[in-house]
């Protein structure tokens, strides 16, 4: 079958989709997955993740293991995908039932539109940055047009939808792939190998939470959308292979960037401060003048295609909360809470990394509760799901499953208790748990256990309490 032109507006939204319409195969996630994380962001998390007070050696392996691990939830809900053939925010009433899962698709929503938030924002900083350092502006003016223009790239993308953001990611992934590689060879030589190993190994506490700090960068910031890039596979597709290229066109980018940024933030002080307040302007300024422009574009492009990802996503779950309006109107919404979200960071922010910390890591803990809970759903189960009962509250999979709304908002009470936010004033009442582990200044303080917390509670607690429920739904 001939796939819709990309030039037409979806119309499918939180519908199951029609078997005539399935089509693809799993080696076709790869292209989305990659492109929406192959952004020039990856080398800012070098940064970050030094800044736990890790060794380089140290910041590789629970960098790359926190990258892939959390990609790989994406690819185990992306198998809901291919089970249901529908967004993620439909496919988790199965867990939490038609109407208790309003609470997992708010959560969806705020992080989506955060992320699409922050991605534009980026995008919008280092557009000023790059044009500055070529003498073409770089102040108000310039960021107001930067973030009209790509904002109108991404709200253009989420309101035609999916076959436009599909084949939009193709060509990022290629434009980016090359351009990425001429990056790293150009800034290779301010590398300074004595200074990178000179750096010193923390202990426990530093090593997990910058491993939690990872997971909700990469993978836990993007299971809530998982199965919609999915769930146009056919029903016969294989499971494995799904996951598969899930994983691996997600994780691969993000790990080469990041050991690339911790090669240069380890390498150079200066240019590692810089990167909290423009982490791609920053990592601009050791180019030659030359190759600034298609820098420029290699970030944008990397920066828009996750955002793409985000707005797309942000609109299905806005509609999964019942607003009676077609995808694109809800996609269309969200553009404009996006901008508003971006002139914030641009504009009045002191800083990238305070907003974008405290964002992550306090969604982050209900994000990881709803994803032990639906990755336990999934692994539970043994056949497709039922496709009517998904919108109908009376249906098998009921109104409310108590038992999942309650482990949600206990992982996330306990969780919030085990996480401190120094990023955001606004956000210290957090941490109020962690008394016996030495207050919210001791040393298991900045570790983010809550995160960690929330998802074995979310996961282990499904398993528990609804496996017999699951057997009764399945033997109906």
């Amino acid at each position: 079958m001939t796939a819709p032109a990309p030039t037409a507006v979806e119309t499918n939204a939180l519908n199951t989709i029609d078997e005539s319409e399935r089509r693809g195969s799993p080696r076709d996630l790869f292209w989305p997955w990659f492109a929406a994380n192959v952004s020039v962001l990856g080398l800012g998390y070098g940064s970050y993740l030094l800044g736990f007070g890790v060794s380089f050696w140290q910041a590789v392996v629970i960098g790359a293991v926190g990258i892939v691990a959390s990609f790989l939830f994406c690819g185990f809900i992306s198998l809901a995908g291919k089970r249901g053939s529908a967004p993620t925010m439909v496919l988790s009433r199965a867990a939490f039932g038609v109407r208790g899962n309003k609470l997992p698709s708010l959560l969806s929503w705020i992080l989506t539109v955060g992320w699409e938030t922050v991605l534009v924002a980026l995008a919008t900083l280092a557009t000023s940055t790059v044009l500055g350092a070529l003498g073409w502006g770089g102040g108000t003016i310039t960021k107001v047009v930067a973030l009209v223009v790509v904002a109108g790239v991404v709200v253009v993308a989420g309101v035609f939808g999916f076959d436009l953001v599909m084949r939009l990611q193709v060509v990022i992934t290629v434009l980016t792939a090359v351009l990425t590689v001429v990056y790293i060879i150009l800034v290779a030589d301010h590398i300074d190998w004595a200074t990178v190993a000179a750096l010193p190994a923390g202990g426990s506490p530093e090593v997990i939470g910058g491993l939690v700090f990872m997971m909700t960068g990469f993978g836990l910031g993007w299971v809530n959308m998982a199965a919609d890039y999915s769930r146009y596979l056919p029903r016969s597709a294989s499971g494995p292979r799904i996951v598969g290229w899930t994983t691996l066109g997600a994780s691969l980018a993000p790990v080469v960037l990041l050991v690339f940024g911790l090669l240069l933030a380890g390498s150079d002080p200066v240019l590692n401060e810089a990167i909290g307040a423009d982490p791609i302007g920053a990592l601009s300024t050791i180019l030659p003048t030359w190759f600034l422009i298609p820098f420029a574009v290699v970030a944008l492009a990397g920066l828009i295609g996750g955002a793409a990802l985000d707005i797309y996503s942000s609109g299905l779950a806005l509609l999964s909360l019942g607003l009676p309006a077609p995808r694109w109107v809800a996609a269309a919404i969200d553009g404009g809470l996006m901008v508003i979200g971006a002139v914030y960071v641009v504009f009045v922010a002191d800083s990238f990394i305070g907003p974008f910390q405290g964002f992550l890591i306090t969604l982050g803990v209900p994000v990881a509760a709803w994803c032990g809970v639906l990755l336990a759903d999934i692994l539970l189960r043994r056949r497709d799901y039922a496709d009517a009962d998904l919108y109908d509250a009376g249906g098998r999979y009921g109104a409310v499953n108590w038992s999942a709304v309650t482990l949600v908002v206990g992982g996330t009470a306990v969780g919030w208790g085990l996480v401190t936010n120094t990023y955001a004033p606004w956000l210290a009442w957090q941490g109020y748990l962690l008394g016996p582990l030495g207050g919210i200044d001791g040393t298991w303080a900045f570790a983010n256990l809550g995160v960690l917390v929330a998802l074995v509670i979310g996961f282990f607690g499904t398993l528990l309490l609804t496996a017999r429920a699951v057997r009764r739904q399945e033997s109906r």
